[in-house]
Protein backbone atom coordinates (compact mmCIF):
# COMPACT_ATOMS: atom_id res chain seq x y z
CA UNK A 1 0.00 0.00 0.00
CA UNK A 2 2.32 2.59 -1.13
CA UNK A 3 1.49 6.16 -2.21
CA UNK A 4 -2.20 6.44 -1.15
CA UNK A 5 -2.48 4.91 2.54
CA UNK A 6 -5.90 4.27 4.02
CA UNK A 7 -7.12 6.48 7.16
CA UNK A 8 -7.98 4.57 10.25
CA UNK A 9 -11.42 5.77 11.15
CA UNK A 10 -13.33 5.53 14.68
CA UNK A 11 -15.69 2.08 15.08
CA UNK A 12 -13.32 0.70 12.18
CA UNK A 13 -12.59 -3.13 12.77
CA UNK A 14 -8.77 -3.57 13.04
CA UNK A 15 -7.13 -7.20 13.16
CA UNK A 16 -3.98 -7.26 15.44
CA UNK A 17 -0.69 -8.18 14.08
CA UNK A 18 1.63 -7.37 17.06
CA UNK A 19 2.08 -7.58 20.18
CA UNK A 20 0.50 -10.41 22.46
CA UNK A 21 -3.42 -9.63 21.07
CA UNK A 22 -2.00 -10.93 17.59
CA UNK A 23 -4.47 -12.12 15.57
CA UNK A 24 -7.65 -11.31 17.41
CA UNK A 25 -9.85 -8.30 16.57
CA UNK A 26 -10.55 -4.84 17.96
CA UNK A 27 -12.39 -1.60 17.02
CA UNK A 28 -10.64 1.80 16.33
CA UNK A 29 -12.08 3.92 19.01
CA UNK A 30 -10.01 7.16 18.52
CA UNK A 31 -7.57 7.94 15.71
CA UNK A 32 -4.56 10.13 17.14
CA UNK A 33 -2.70 11.06 14.24
CA UNK A 34 -1.32 9.14 11.15
CA UNK A 35 0.85 6.82 12.97
CA UNK A 36 -1.42 5.70 15.99
CA UNK A 37 -4.65 4.71 17.09
CA UNK A 38 -6.60 3.50 20.12
CA UNK A 39 -8.42 -0.14 19.96
CA UNK A 40 -10.74 -1.61 22.40
CA UNK A 41 -12.40 -5.09 22.29
CA UNK A 42 -15.17 -4.34 24.94
CA UNK A 43 -13.95 -7.55 26.37
CA UNK A 44 -10.41 -7.93 27.56
CA UNK A 45 -9.54 -4.44 26.36
CA UNK A 46 -12.36 -2.30 28.10
CA UNK A 47 -13.38 1.34 26.42
CA UNK A 48 -12.06 3.20 29.62
CA UNK A 49 -8.49 1.32 28.97
CA UNK A 50 -7.78 1.29 25.57
CA UNK A 51 -4.69 -0.07 24.25
CA UNK A 52 -2.63 2.29 22.00
CA UNK A 53 -1.32 0.79 18.53
CA UNK A 54 1.38 1.91 16.04
CA UNK A 55 -1.10 1.30 12.83
CA UNK A 56 1.36 -0.76 10.83
CA UNK A 57 0.82 -3.66 13.46
CA UNK A 58 -2.96 -3.43 12.46
CA UNK A 59 -4.46 -4.94 9.36
CA UNK A 60 -7.63 -2.60 8.38
CA UNK A 61 -11.24 -4.00 7.62
CA UNK A 62 -13.42 -2.80 5.87
CA UNK A 63 -15.91 -3.16 8.05
CA UNK A 64 -17.01 0.30 9.74
CA UNK A 65 -19.17 -0.52 12.96
CA UNK A 66 -22.21 2.41 12.10
CA UNK A 67 -23.24 1.71 15.66
CA UNK A 68 -19.49 2.18 17.22
CA UNK A 69 -18.88 5.75 15.22
CA UNK A 70 -22.82 6.92 15.86
CA UNK A 71 -22.44 6.23 19.21
CA UNK A 72 -18.67 7.99 19.75
CA UNK A 73 -19.54 10.72 17.33
CA UNK A 74 -23.03 11.58 19.86
CA UNK A 75 -21.05 11.25 23.40
CA UNK A 76 -17.43 10.90 22.51
CA UNK A 77 -18.38 6.95 24.77
CA UNK A 78 -19.12 3.93 23.85
CA UNK A 79 -20.25 0.81 25.73
CA UNK A 80 -18.18 -2.15 26.15
CA UNK A 81 -21.21 -3.98 25.05
CA UNK A 82 -21.39 -2.36 21.83
CA UNK A 83 -17.17 -2.53 21.38
CA UNK A 84 -17.87 -6.58 21.79
CA UNK A 85 -21.27 -6.92 19.45
CA UNK A 86 -19.28 -5.07 16.57
CA UNK A 87 -16.27 -7.36 17.04
CA UNK A 88 -18.55 -10.73 17.30
CA UNK A 89 -20.78 -9.18 14.20
CA UNK A 90 -18.10 -9.32 11.87
CA UNK A 91 -16.18 -12.48 13.32
CA UNK A 92 -19.57 -13.75 12.59
CA UNK A 93 -19.54 -12.67 9.26
CA UNK A 94 -16.11 -13.30 7.90
CA UNK A 95 -17.46 -16.90 9.17
CA UNK A 96 -20.78 -17.11 7.19
CA UNK A 97 -18.35 -15.97 4.18
CA UNK A 98 -16.29 -18.85 4.16
CA UNK A 99 -18.79 -21.28 5.21
CA UNK A 100 -20.32 -19.47 1.84
CA UNK A 101 -17.28 -20.65 0.10
CA UNK A 102 -16.96 -23.83 1.37
CA UNK A 103 -14.04 -23.14 3.16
Amino acid sequence: MVGQEQLPQPGQIAKILRGKDQGQYAVIIRAEDSRFVWIADGDKRRFDQPKKKNVQHLQLQPEISGEVSRSLTESSRVTNAKLRHAVKKFIDSLQSEADEKGE
